[in-house]
Protein backbone atom coordinates (compact mmCIF):
# COMPACT_ATOMS: atom_id res chain seq x y z
CA UNK A 1 0.00 0.00 0.00
CA UNK A 2 1.60 3.29 -1.05
CA UNK A 3 2.44 5.85 1.58
CA UNK A 4 2.02 9.60 1.28
CA UNK A 5 5.68 10.21 2.08
CA UNK A 6 8.60 9.14 4.27
CA UNK A 7 7.94 8.54 7.94
CA UNK A 8 10.30 9.69 10.67
CA UNK A 9 11.69 6.78 12.68
CA UNK A 10 10.66 8.63 15.82
CA UNK A 11 7.00 8.41 14.75
CA UNK A 12 7.03 4.86 13.34
CA UNK A 13 5.65 1.95 15.34
CA UNK A 14 8.61 0.10 16.82
CA UNK A 15 9.96 -1.21 20.11
CA UNK A 16 11.26 2.29 20.84
CA UNK A 17 7.85 3.95 20.38
CA UNK A 18 5.77 1.42 22.30
CA UNK A 19 6.10 3.62 25.38
CA UNK A 20 4.41 6.51 23.55
CA UNK A 21 1.24 4.60 22.69
CA UNK A 22 -1.89 5.70 24.60
CA UNK A 23 -3.07 3.54 27.48
CA UNK A 24 -6.31 2.85 25.58
CA UNK A 25 -4.39 0.51 23.26
CA UNK A 26 -3.04 -2.79 24.56
CA UNK A 27 0.62 -3.43 23.80
CA UNK A 28 2.70 -6.60 24.27
CA UNK A 29 2.98 -7.36 28.01
CA UNK A 30 6.36 -9.00 27.40
CA UNK A 31 9.77 -7.88 26.19
CA UNK A 32 9.50 -8.10 22.40
CA UNK A 33 13.25 -7.68 22.08
CA UNK A 34 13.82 -10.83 24.14
CA UNK A 35 11.84 -13.09 21.81
CA UNK A 36 13.65 -16.06 20.28
CA UNK A 37 12.58 -17.84 17.12
CA UNK A 38 10.83 -21.16 17.70
CA UNK A 39 8.39 -21.07 14.79
CA UNK A 40 9.04 -20.57 11.08
CA UNK A 41 6.06 -19.49 9.01
CA UNK A 42 5.61 -19.71 5.24
CA UNK A 43 3.20 -17.15 3.82
CA UNK A 44 3.42 -13.85 5.72
CA UNK A 45 0.11 -12.13 5.02
CA UNK A 46 -2.88 -10.61 6.72
CA UNK A 47 -4.56 -13.84 7.77
CA UNK A 48 -1.37 -15.21 9.27
CA UNK A 49 -0.87 -12.05 11.31
CA UNK A 50 -4.47 -11.76 12.52
CA UNK A 51 -4.67 -15.46 13.35
CA UNK A 52 -1.45 -17.36 14.12
CA UNK A 53 0.64 -14.35 15.20
CA UNK A 54 -2.18 -12.96 17.34
CA UNK A 55 -2.66 -16.38 18.94
CA UNK A 56 1.06 -16.76 19.60
CA UNK A 57 1.15 -13.24 21.10
CA UNK A 58 -1.57 -14.35 23.54
CA UNK A 59 0.31 -17.57 24.31
CA UNK A 60 3.56 -15.73 25.04
CA UNK A 61 1.71 -13.26 27.25
CA UNK A 62 0.13 -16.13 29.19
CA UNK A 63 3.39 -18.09 29.60
CA UNK A 64 5.56 -15.15 30.55
CA UNK A 65 9.31 -15.66 30.30
CA UNK A 66 8.88 -19.33 29.37
CA UNK A 67 6.95 -18.28 26.28
CA UNK A 68 9.67 -16.06 24.85
CA UNK A 69 11.09 -19.01 22.90
CA UNK A 70 8.04 -18.99 20.60
CA UNK A 71 8.87 -16.01 18.40
CA UNK A 72 7.95 -16.39 14.72
CA UNK A 73 10.22 -15.89 11.70
CA UNK A 74 7.71 -15.23 8.92
CA UNK A 75 8.48 -15.56 5.21
CA UNK A 76 6.71 -13.68 2.45
CA UNK A 77 6.46 -16.07 -0.48
CA UNK A 78 5.42 -13.64 -3.22
CA UNK A 79 6.96 -10.23 -2.54
CA UNK A 80 9.00 -8.19 -0.07
CA UNK A 81 6.51 -5.34 0.37
CA UNK A 82 4.80 -6.43 3.59
CA UNK A 83 7.84 -8.06 5.15
CA UNK A 84 9.93 -4.93 4.56
CA UNK A 85 7.29 -2.84 6.33
CA UNK A 86 7.21 -5.20 9.27
CA UNK A 87 10.99 -5.31 9.48
CA UNK A 88 11.04 -1.50 9.75
CA UNK A 89 8.65 -1.83 12.71
CA UNK A 90 10.54 -4.55 14.62
CA UNK A 91 7.79 -6.97 13.60
CA UNK A 92 5.09 -5.02 15.45
CA UNK A 93 1.70 -4.21 13.91
CA UNK A 94 -1.75 -3.07 14.95
CA UNK A 95 -4.64 -5.52 14.89
CA UNK A 96 -7.98 -3.74 14.53
CA UNK A 97 -10.90 -5.85 15.75
CA UNK A 98 -13.88 -4.52 13.81
CA UNK A 99 -17.41 -4.96 15.09
CA UNK A 100 -20.41 -3.25 13.47
CA UNK A 101 -20.44 -0.46 16.05
CA UNK A 102 -16.88 -0.29 17.39
CA UNK A 103 -13.21 -1.01 16.70
CA UNK A 104 -10.65 -2.15 19.27
CA UNK A 105 -6.92 -1.80 18.60
CA UNK A 106 -4.13 -3.96 19.99
CA UNK A 107 -0.44 -3.92 19.09
CA UNK A 108 0.70 -7.45 18.35
CA UNK A 109 4.17 -8.76 19.14
CA UNK A 110 5.45 -12.21 18.30
CA UNK A 111 7.44 -11.76 15.09
CA UNK A 112 11.20 -12.08 15.47
CA UNK A 113 12.00 -11.79 11.77
CA UNK A 114 10.14 -11.04 8.55
CA UNK A 115 11.70 -11.59 5.16
CA UNK A 116 11.00 -12.30 1.50
CA UNK A 117 11.89 -15.91 0.77
CA UNK A 118 13.20 -15.00 -2.67
CA UNK A 119 15.87 -12.72 -1.18
CA UNK A 120 16.60 -14.49 2.10
CA UNK A 121 20.32 -15.00 2.64
CA UNK A 122 19.76 -17.78 5.15
CA UNK A 123 17.26 -19.71 3.04
CA UNK A 124 14.03 -21.40 4.09
CA UNK A 125 15.49 -24.94 4.26
CA UNK A 126 18.16 -23.79 6.72
CA UNK A 127 15.59 -21.95 8.84
CA UNK A 128 13.30 -24.98 8.90
CA UNK A 129 16.22 -27.22 9.88
CA UNK A 130 17.53 -24.95 12.66
CA UNK A 131 17.51 -26.89 15.97
CA UNK A 132 15.48 -24.17 17.70
CA UNK A 133 12.68 -24.42 15.10
CA UNK A 134 10.09 -26.60 16.78
CA UNK A 135 7.07 -25.75 14.61
CA UNK A 136 6.58 -24.71 10.98
CA UNK A 137 3.23 -23.16 10.03
CA UNK A 138 1.89 -22.36 6.57
CA UNK A 139 -0.69 -20.04 4.98
CA UNK A 140 0.11 -20.08 1.27
CA UNK A 141 -3.54 -20.47 0.04
CA UNK A 142 -4.95 -23.59 -1.56
CA UNK A 143 -3.32 -22.83 -4.91
CA UNK A 144 0.12 -22.52 -3.28
CA UNK A 145 0.51 -26.27 -2.82
CA UNK A 146 0.33 -27.09 -6.55
CA UNK A 147 -1.97 -30.07 -6.16
CA UNK A 148 -3.87 -32.10 -8.72
CA UNK A 149 -7.60 -32.82 -8.40
CA UNK A 150 -6.87 -35.97 -6.37
CA UNK A 151 -4.83 -34.01 -3.81
CA UNK A 152 -1.39 -35.13 -4.96
CA UNK A 153 1.51 -32.87 -5.91
CA UNK A 154 1.40 -31.84 -9.56
CA UNK A 155 4.73 -33.09 -10.96
CA UNK A 156 4.36 -30.97 -14.10
CA UNK A 157 3.84 -27.65 -12.36
CA UNK A 158 6.65 -25.26 -13.41
CA UNK A 159 7.22 -24.06 -9.83
CA UNK A 160 7.70 -27.63 -8.63
CA UNK A 161 9.95 -28.54 -11.56
CA UNK A 162 12.10 -25.48 -10.92
CA UNK A 163 12.45 -26.31 -7.22
CA UNK A 164 13.71 -29.85 -7.77
CA UNK A 165 17.18 -28.62 -8.65
CA UNK A 166 17.12 -25.38 -6.66
CA UNK A 167 19.31 -24.86 -3.62
CA UNK A 168 16.81 -22.33 -2.31
CA UNK A 169 13.35 -23.47 -3.39
CA UNK A 170 10.57 -20.94 -3.85
CA UNK A 171 7.55 -23.17 -3.26
CA UNK A 172 6.32 -24.11 0.21
CA UNK A 173 6.38 -27.83 -0.57
CA UNK A 174 9.90 -27.61 -1.99
CA UNK A 175 11.16 -25.62 0.99
CA UNK A 176 9.70 -28.13 3.43
CA UNK A 177 11.14 -31.13 1.62
CA UNK A 178 14.62 -29.62 1.43
CA UNK A 179 14.46 -28.33 4.99
CA UNK A 180 13.45 -31.75 6.28
CA UNK A 181 16.26 -33.32 4.25
CA UNK A 182 18.68 -31.14 6.23
CA UNK A 183 17.04 -32.21 9.49
CA UNK A 184 17.46 -35.84 8.51
CA UNK A 185 21.11 -35.31 7.59
CA UNK A 186 21.75 -33.54 10.92
CA UNK A 187 19.96 -36.32 12.82
CA UNK A 188 18.06 -33.72 14.83
CA UNK A 189 14.42 -33.72 15.92
CA UNK A 190 12.14 -32.58 13.08
CA UNK A 191 9.70 -29.72 13.67
CA UNK A 192 5.95 -30.24 13.69
CA UNK A 193 4.38 -28.99 10.44
CA UNK A 194 1.02 -27.20 10.74
CA UNK A 195 -0.85 -26.39 7.54
CA UNK A 196 -3.24 -23.51 8.27
CA UNK A 197 -4.93 -23.34 4.86
CA UNK A 198 -8.46 -24.39 3.94
CA UNK A 199 -7.62 -27.83 2.57
CA UNK A 200 -9.59 -30.90 3.68
CA UNK A 201 -7.37 -33.14 5.83
CA UNK A 202 -4.66 -30.54 5.34
CA UNK A 203 -2.06 -32.30 7.46
CA UNK A 204 -2.23 -35.57 5.55
CA UNK A 205 -2.45 -33.76 2.21
CA UNK A 206 0.63 -31.67 2.95
CA UNK A 207 2.61 -34.67 4.16
CA UNK A 208 1.76 -36.52 0.95
CA UNK A 209 2.76 -33.52 -1.17
CA UNK A 210 6.13 -33.20 0.59
CA UNK A 211 6.75 -36.94 0.19
CA UNK A 212 5.75 -36.69 -3.48
CA UNK A 213 8.32 -33.92 -3.93
CA UNK A 214 11.03 -36.03 -2.32
CA UNK A 215 10.23 -39.01 -4.55
CA UNK A 216 10.05 -36.75 -7.60
CA UNK A 217 13.61 -35.72 -6.75
CA UNK A 218 14.66 -39.35 -6.57
CA UNK A 219 14.94 -39.61 -2.78
CA UNK A 220 12.58 -42.38 -1.73
CA UNK A 221 14.47 -42.72 1.55
CA UNK A 222 13.68 -39.13 2.48
CA UNK A 223 10.02 -39.63 1.60
CA UNK A 224 9.80 -42.72 3.79
CA UNK A 225 11.58 -40.95 6.66
CA UNK A 226 9.20 -37.97 6.45
CA UNK A 227 6.13 -40.22 6.45
CA UNK A 228 7.41 -42.18 9.46
CA UNK A 229 9.01 -39.42 11.52
CA UNK A 230 7.52 -35.97 10.90
CA UNK A 231 4.23 -34.84 12.45
CA UNK A 232 1.70 -33.11 10.17
CA UNK A 233 -1.37 -32.52 12.38
CA UNK A 234 -4.58 -31.45 10.69
CA UNK A 235 -5.89 -28.00 11.62
CA UNK A 236 -8.96 -25.86 11.06
CA UNK A 237 -8.62 -22.08 11.13
CA UNK A 238 -11.40 -19.51 11.11
CA UNK A 239 -11.28 -15.74 11.20
CA UNK A 240 -12.46 -13.32 8.51
CA UNK A 241 -9.54 -11.06 7.60
CA UNK A 242 -9.92 -8.67 4.64
CA UNK A 243 -7.19 -6.96 2.67
CA UNK A 244 -5.80 -3.84 4.34
CA UNK A 245 -7.35 -0.59 3.10
CA UNK A 246 -6.20 3.03 3.49
CA UNK A 247 -8.74 3.41 6.31
CA UNK A 248 -6.77 0.92 8.40
CA UNK A 249 -3.66 3.10 8.15
CA UNK A 250 -5.68 6.10 9.31
CA UNK A 251 -7.50 4.26 12.09
CA UNK A 252 -4.29 2.70 13.40
CA UNK A 253 -2.53 6.06 13.46
CA UNK A 254 -5.43 7.61 15.34
CA UNK A 255 -5.55 4.78 17.87
CA UNK A 256 -1.77 4.93 18.39
CA UNK A 257 -1.86 8.64 19.16
CA UNK A 258 -0.14 9.72 15.95
CA UNK A 259 2.39 6.90 15.71
CA UNK A 260 2.42 5.49 12.19
CA UNK A 261 1.82 1.81 11.49
CA UNK A 262 2.76 0.81 7.94
CA UNK A 263 1.23 -2.66 8.24
CA UNK A 264 -2.03 -2.67 10.22
CA UNK A 265 -4.53 -5.46 9.71
CA UNK A 266 -8.26 -5.62 10.40
CA UNK A 267 -10.28 -8.66 11.40
CA UNK A 268 -13.55 -9.67 12.93
CA UNK A 269 -13.43 -10.50 16.67
CA UNK A 270 -14.33 -14.16 15.97
CA UNK A 271 -11.41 -16.56 16.32
CA UNK A 272 -11.29 -20.32 15.97
CA UNK A 273 -8.34 -22.66 15.71
CA UNK A 274 -8.82 -26.41 16.08
CA UNK A 275 -5.64 -28.51 16.00
CA UNK A 276 -5.20 -32.26 15.97
CA UNK A 277 -3.47 -33.03 19.25
CA UNK A 278 0.20 -33.91 18.95
CA UNK A 279 3.15 -34.75 21.16
CA UNK A 280 5.92 -32.23 21.26
CA UNK A 281 6.57 -28.66 22.38
CA UNK A 282 4.12 -25.92 21.42
CA UNK A 283 3.00 -22.50 22.60
CA UNK A 284 0.08 -22.15 25.00
CA UNK A 285 -2.27 -21.37 22.12
CA UNK A 286 -5.19 -22.34 24.32
CA UNK A 287 -4.79 -18.88 25.88
CA UNK A 288 -6.10 -17.43 22.61
CA UNK A 289 -8.96 -19.93 22.37
CA UNK A 290 -7.30 -22.68 20.32
CA UNK A 291 -8.53 -26.23 20.90
CA UNK A 292 -6.52 -29.44 20.66
CA UNK A 293 -8.73 -32.40 19.73
CA UNK A 294 -8.41 -36.01 18.63
CA UNK A 295 -10.37 -35.49 15.39
CA UNK A 296 -10.57 -32.19 13.51
CA UNK A 297 -12.87 -33.56 10.80
CA UNK A 298 -16.23 -32.31 12.17
CA UNK A 299 -14.89 -28.79 12.59
CA UNK A 300 -13.15 -28.88 9.21
CA UNK A 301 -16.27 -30.09 7.39
CA UNK A 302 -18.43 -27.41 8.97
CA UNK A 303 -15.96 -24.64 8.15
CA UNK A 304 -15.22 -25.68 4.55
CA UNK A 305 -18.86 -26.18 3.64
CA UNK A 306 -20.81 -23.71 5.73
CA UNK A 307 -18.37 -20.78 5.68
CA UNK A 308 -15.98 -21.24 2.76
CA UNK A 309 -18.47 -22.75 0.33
CA UNK A 310 -21.05 -20.13 1.22
CA UNK A 311 -18.46 -17.38 0.80
CA UNK A 312 -18.14 -18.51 -2.82
CA UNK A 313 -21.87 -18.10 -3.41
CA UNK A 314 -21.79 -14.62 -1.86
CA UNK A 315 -18.81 -13.62 -4.00
CA UNK A 316 -20.07 -14.80 -7.39
CA UNK A 317 -23.74 -13.95 -6.99
CA UNK A 318 -22.92 -10.72 -5.19
CA UNK A 319 -20.58 -9.53 -7.93
CA UNK A 320 -23.20 -10.24 -10.61
CA UNK A 321 -25.77 -8.28 -8.58
CA UNK A 322 -23.45 -5.27 -8.32
CA UNK A 323 -22.40 -5.77 -4.70
CA UNK A 324 -18.87 -4.67 -3.80
CA UNK A 325 -18.44 -6.60 -0.55
CA UNK A 326 -19.53 -9.78 1.17
CA UNK A 327 -21.50 -7.72 3.69
CA UNK A 328 -23.48 -6.06 0.88
CA UNK A 329 -24.25 -9.45 -0.66
CA UNK A 330 -25.25 -10.99 2.68
CA UNK A 331 -27.58 -8.04 3.31
CA UNK A 332 -29.02 -8.20 -0.24
CA UNK A 333 -32.81 -8.85 -0.10
CA UNK A 334 -32.53 -11.86 -2.42
CA UNK A 335 -28.96 -13.14 -2.10
CA UNK A 336 -29.17 -13.09 1.70
CA UNK A 337 -32.12 -15.52 1.85
CA UNK A 338 -30.57 -17.74 -0.84
CA UNK A 339 -27.42 -17.87 1.28
CA UNK A 340 -29.27 -18.95 4.41
CA UNK A 341 -31.21 -21.59 2.49
CA UNK A 342 -28.02 -22.89 0.86
CA UNK A 343 -26.36 -23.39 4.23
CA UNK A 344 -29.32 -25.06 5.92
CA UNK A 345 -30.61 -27.21 3.08
CA UNK A 346 -27.46 -28.21 1.17
CA UNK A 347 -24.15 -27.30 2.79
CA UNK A 348 -25.12 -28.78 6.15
CA UNK A 349 -24.89 -32.35 4.87
CA UNK A 350 -22.13 -34.19 6.68
CA UNK A 351 -21.90 -31.51 9.38
CA UNK A 352 -22.06 -33.36 12.70
CA UNK A 353 -24.07 -30.75 14.60
CA UNK A 354 -27.39 -31.15 16.38
CA UNK A 355 -30.29 -29.25 14.77
CA UNK A 356 -30.04 -26.60 17.47
CA UNK A 357 -26.28 -26.23 17.08
CA UNK A 358 -26.66 -26.06 13.30
CA UNK A 359 -29.21 -23.26 13.62
CA UNK A 360 -26.89 -21.36 15.96
CA UNK A 361 -23.87 -21.86 13.68
CA UNK A 362 -25.83 -20.73 10.61
CA UNK A 363 -27.14 -17.68 12.44
CA UNK A 364 -23.66 -16.77 13.68
CA UNK A 365 -22.25 -17.10 10.17
CA UNK A 366 -24.89 -14.78 8.73
CA UNK A 367 -24.13 -12.23 11.46
CA UNK A 368 -20.44 -12.44 10.57
CA UNK A 369 -21.11 -12.17 6.83
CA UNK A 370 -23.33 -9.10 7.39
CA UNK A 371 -20.77 -7.19 9.46
CA UNK A 372 -20.38 -3.93 7.48
CA UNK A 373 -17.10 -3.11 9.21
CA UNK A 374 -15.40 -6.06 7.49
CA UNK A 375 -14.82 -4.91 3.92
CA UNK A 376 -14.24 -8.19 2.09
CA UNK A 377 -14.05 -7.52 -1.66
CA UNK A 378 -15.58 -9.93 -4.15
CA UNK A 379 -12.42 -10.33 -6.21
CA UNK A 380 -10.49 -11.52 -3.16
CA UNK A 381 -13.14 -13.97 -1.98
CA UNK A 382 -13.80 -15.30 -5.46
CA UNK A 383 -10.19 -15.91 -6.45
CA UNK A 384 -8.91 -19.40 -7.21
CA UNK A 385 -12.43 -20.74 -7.61
CA UNK A 386 -11.34 -23.74 -9.64
CA UNK A 387 -9.02 -24.84 -6.82
CA UNK A 388 -11.72 -24.45 -4.17
CA UNK A 389 -14.79 -25.83 -5.93
CA UNK A 390 -14.28 -29.55 -5.26
CA UNK A 391 -14.04 -29.60 -1.47
CA UNK A 392 -16.37 -26.70 -0.75
CA UNK A 393 -19.19 -27.22 -3.24
CA UNK A 394 -18.91 -30.39 -5.33
CA UNK A 395 -18.35 -32.88 -2.48
CA UNK A 396 -21.47 -31.84 -0.54
CA UNK A 397 -23.34 -31.66 -3.85
CA UNK A 398 -22.49 -35.32 -4.57
CA UNK A 399 -23.53 -36.33 -1.07
CA UNK A 400 -26.86 -34.55 -1.44
CA UNK A 401 -27.52 -36.17 -4.82
CA UNK A 402 -26.75 -39.60 -3.36
CA UNK A 403 -29.56 -39.28 -0.80
CA UNK A 404 -32.05 -37.33 -2.90
CA UNK A 405 -31.56 -33.94 -1.27
CA UNK A 406 -31.79 -30.68 -3.26
CA UNK A 407 -28.78 -29.24 -5.07
CA UNK A 408 -30.47 -26.22 -6.62
CA UNK A 409 -28.39 -23.62 -4.79
CA UNK A 410 -25.10 -25.42 -5.49
CA UNK A 411 -26.14 -25.47 -9.15
CA UNK A 412 -26.90 -21.76 -8.88
CA UNK A 413 -23.45 -21.11 -7.37
CA UNK A 414 -21.70 -22.97 -10.19
CA UNK A 415 -23.71 -21.07 -12.80
CA UNK A 416 -22.82 -17.75 -11.15
CA UNK A 417 -19.14 -18.72 -11.17
CA UNK A 418 -19.28 -19.57 -14.87
CA UNK A 419 -21.14 -16.32 -15.63
CA UNK A 420 -18.46 -14.44 -13.66
CA UNK A 421 -15.80 -16.00 -15.87
CA UNK A 422 -17.78 -15.29 -19.05
CA UNK A 423 -18.04 -11.61 -18.17
CA UNK A 424 -14.35 -11.51 -17.28
CA UNK A 425 -13.41 -13.05 -20.62
CA UNK A 426 -15.46 -10.35 -22.35
CA UNK A 427 -13.99 -7.55 -20.19
CA UNK A 428 -17.49 -6.85 -18.91
CA UNK A 429 -16.82 -7.28 -15.19
CA UNK A 430 -14.56 -4.78 -13.46
CA UNK A 431 -13.08 -7.17 -10.92
CA UNK A 432 -9.61 -8.64 -10.56
CA UNK A 433 -9.70 -12.37 -11.20
CA UNK A 434 -7.07 -14.83 -10.05
CA UNK A 435 -7.22 -18.53 -10.82
CA UNK A 436 -4.54 -21.15 -11.46
CA UNK A 437 -6.55 -22.35 -14.49
CA UNK A 438 -7.62 -18.93 -15.74
CA UNK A 439 -6.34 -19.36 -19.31
CA UNK A 440 -8.23 -22.60 -19.79
CA UNK A 441 -11.39 -21.28 -18.15
CA UNK A 442 -11.42 -18.21 -20.39
CA UNK A 443 -10.76 -20.39 -23.43
CA UNK A 444 -13.89 -22.41 -22.66
CA UNK A 445 -15.89 -19.20 -22.37
CA UNK A 446 -14.55 -17.95 -25.71
CA UNK A 447 -14.92 -21.25 -27.58
CA UNK A 448 -18.52 -21.92 -26.55
CA UNK A 449 -19.43 -18.24 -26.67
CA UNK A 450 -23.26 -18.05 -26.53
CA UNK A 451 -23.89 -21.80 -26.53
CA UNK A 452 -24.80 -22.17 -22.87
CA UNK A 453 -25.24 -25.94 -23.01
CA UNK A 454 -21.77 -26.29 -24.51
CA UNK A 455 -20.37 -24.00 -21.82
CA UNK A 456 -21.96 -26.03 -19.03
CA UNK A 457 -20.76 -29.29 -20.63
CA UNK A 458 -17.20 -28.01 -20.99
CA UNK A 459 -16.95 -26.72 -17.44
CA UNK A 460 -18.40 -29.85 -15.85
CA UNK A 461 -16.01 -31.94 -17.96
CA UNK A 462 -13.03 -30.42 -16.12
CA UNK A 463 -12.23 -33.39 -13.90
CA UNK A 464 -9.53 -31.44 -12.06
CA UNK A 465 -12.33 -29.15 -10.81
CA UNK A 466 -15.48 -31.31 -10.68
CA UNK A 467 -14.09 -34.84 -10.63
CA UNK A 468 -15.93 -37.62 -12.48
CA UNK A 469 -19.35 -36.84 -13.99
CA UNK A 470 -21.96 -35.86 -11.44
CA UNK A 471 -24.98 -38.16 -11.04
CA UNK A 472 -27.69 -37.44 -13.62
CA UNK A 473 -25.15 -35.47 -15.61
CA UNK A 474 -27.60 -34.33 -18.30
CA UNK A 475 -29.86 -32.70 -15.71
CA UNK A 476 -26.91 -30.91 -14.13
CA UNK A 477 -25.86 -29.55 -17.53
CA UNK A 478 -29.37 -28.42 -18.43
CA UNK A 479 -29.95 -26.71 -15.07
CA UNK A 480 -26.68 -24.76 -15.30
CA UNK A 481 -27.30 -23.90 -18.95
CA UNK A 482 -30.79 -22.59 -18.14
CA UNK A 483 -29.38 -20.26 -15.50
CA UNK A 484 -26.63 -19.08 -17.87
CA UNK A 485 -29.23 -18.44 -20.56
CA UNK A 486 -31.37 -16.43 -18.15
CA UNK A 487 -28.43 -14.40 -16.84
CA UNK A 488 -27.38 -13.59 -20.41
CA UNK A 489 -30.75 -12.05 -21.25
CA UNK A 490 -32.20 -10.72 -17.98
CA UNK A 491 -30.91 -8.60 -15.09
CA UNK A 492 -29.15 -10.70 -12.50
CA UNK A 493 -31.50 -9.60 -9.73
CA UNK A 494 -34.50 -10.78 -11.76
CA UNK A 495 -32.95 -14.20 -12.27
CA UNK A 496 -31.96 -14.40 -8.61
CA UNK A 497 -35.45 -13.52 -7.37
CA UNK A 498 -36.96 -16.23 -9.56
CA UNK A 499 -34.39 -18.72 -8.28
CA UNK A 500 -35.23 -17.86 -4.66
CA UNK A 501 -38.95 -18.27 -5.31
CA UNK A 502 -38.40 -21.60 -7.05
Amino acid sequence: MPLSGPVSASRLLSRATLRDIPDTVRIPPFDVGALRTGIVHLGCGNFHRAHQVAATHAAIAAEGEAGLKWGIASAGMRSADLTDRLTAQDGLFTLLHREPDRTDAVVIGGLTDTFFAGQDEIGLPARIAAPQTRIVTLTVTTSGYYLTADGRLDPENPAIRADLGARRPRSAVGALAKGLALVRAQETTPPTILCCDNLPHNGAVLMQAVCDFARLGGDDGLADWIAQTVRFPTTMVDRIVPATKPEELTDARTALGGIVDLAPVASEPWFQWVIEDFDGPRPLWEAAGARFVADVTPFETAKLRMLNGTHMLLAYAGALAGCDTVAEAANHPVIGPITGRFMRREQSIGVAFSPEALDTYTHDLMVRFRNPSIVHRMGRIGRNGSAKMASRVVEPMRENLAVGRPVTDATFLIACWIRWLILHERDALDLPLEDPRLARLCAICADARDDHVAQAEAFLAMEEVFGPPLPDHTTRVQDIASLLQAMAHEPANTVFARHLAG
